[in-house]
């Protein structure tokens, strides 16, 4: 199993930031994804996930209406739409697969002005 996150970068309060994850060494179309996060000094939560058709998604209290999951099993890609982004947001970012909770090396995203 390969999983690849990319697109963290230093974004202002209210902007805007899309993550990519690639995967590979597994079905990918068959699987559901997740996105987690880390902030410093904190346990890592979980912020969304998408089911392997890309047919349901559901994502945590704090980001509902802000965030986007979807996903391009052509493509073994899954990605994270991020809006209206808070500095409550700075984490590293994990794509993770909810079955064997593998994970990436993630992406650091900042919020600051």
């Amino acid at each position: 199993v390969h999983i690849v996150e990319s697109g963290g970068d230093l974004v202002q309060p209210g902007g805007s930031l899309r993550l990519s994850c690639a995967a590979s060494g597994f079905t990918f179309s068959t699987t559901a994804m997740s996105w987690d996060r880390q902030a410093p000094g904190q346990e890592r939560e979980w912020v969304a996930t998408i089911t392997s058709t890309g047919g349901a998604k559901y994502y945590s209290e704090r980001v509902r209406g802000r965030f986007t999951i979807s996903r391009d099993n052509a493509k073994n890609t899954v990605s994270l739409q991020m809006n209206l982004l808070k500095p409550d947001d700075t984490a590293v970012y994990y794509c993770r697969i909810p079955q064997t909770g593998s994970w990436g090396q993630g992406t650091q995203v900042t919020v600051s002005s």
